[in-house]
């Protein structure tokens, strides 16, 4: 009898495909997805010298981050594009630092980040969502055997990695039915000679390629 699919890669994976695609749950969940989407905003404003002001999350799942510096450039670029890339590139890396024994680092980088994310934090619903988060991983890091923290950070790992391509396609539906245009893809049009639509091409070619990355790194198919 084939017993693959018992094992724990399998059962995160499918765990957290229920977590995106169930809509019920994704409406609770996809307020995760916005804490990375925003945190990736902030990491990366910050390594590129730009100065952050201020980080949202709001009860309908979306988000704000504001930083300020050179209105144009490669940093202002880079910062525009990491909200959609930060779900695939976090779990990516979490795949693979689980997948090498080294879970601690994975939930240690996550508690730093939401640290940082606290003192910008500027509302009290993203306060409540940032301190309940970084509760959770509290409570692994410093609580939870090794082979929980192993499972809940591969499904946490596998759920950002299956949300970050349905919110680019998220984004594409939410183009077409508003008519305003300041979504992350518009804003990287300003700034680019790229129009939008094939902005959001690309993040959704980036997010497909990570989780493809990460099936082949875990064997998880074939």
């Amino acid at each position: 009898m084939d017993t693959t699919w018992l094992e724990p890669e399998w059962a995160a994976a499918a765990t957290a495909i229920v977590l995106v695609v169930v809509p019920s749950i994704w409406s609770l969940t996809r307020h995760l997805v916005t804490l990375v989407h925003e945190a990736g905003h902030a990491v990366v404003a910050v390594l590129t010298g730009r100065r952050l002001n201020a980080i949202r999350l709001h009860t309908d799942t979306s988000g704000l981050t504001v930083s300020s510096g050179r209105p144009r450039g490669a940093g202002m670029i880079a910062t525009a594009a990491a909200g959609y890339l930060a779900p695939a590139g976090l779990g990516l890396s979490s795949v693979l630092l689980v997948e090498h024994g080294y879970t601690p680092w994975a939930l240690y980088a996550g508690l730093a980040t939401l640290a940082m994310m606290l003192a910008f934090i500027r509302n009290w619903f993203g306060l409540l969502v940032v301190t309940l988060t970084a509760a959770g991983v509290s409570l692994l890091i410093w609580r939870a055997p090794d082979r929980v923290q192993d499972f809940a950070a591969l499904t946490f790992a596998w759920f950002l990695l299956v949300a970050a391509p349905r919110t680019v396609v998220d984004l594409w539906r939410h183009r077409r039915r508003s008519r305003t245009r300041t979504s992350d893809a518009d804003i990287l049009a300003r700034l680019t000679f790229l129009p939008a639509a094939v902005w959001n091409i690309v993040l959704l070619l980036l997010t497909l390629a990570a989780l493809g990355g990460a099936v082949r790194q875990t064997n998880l198919i074939g």
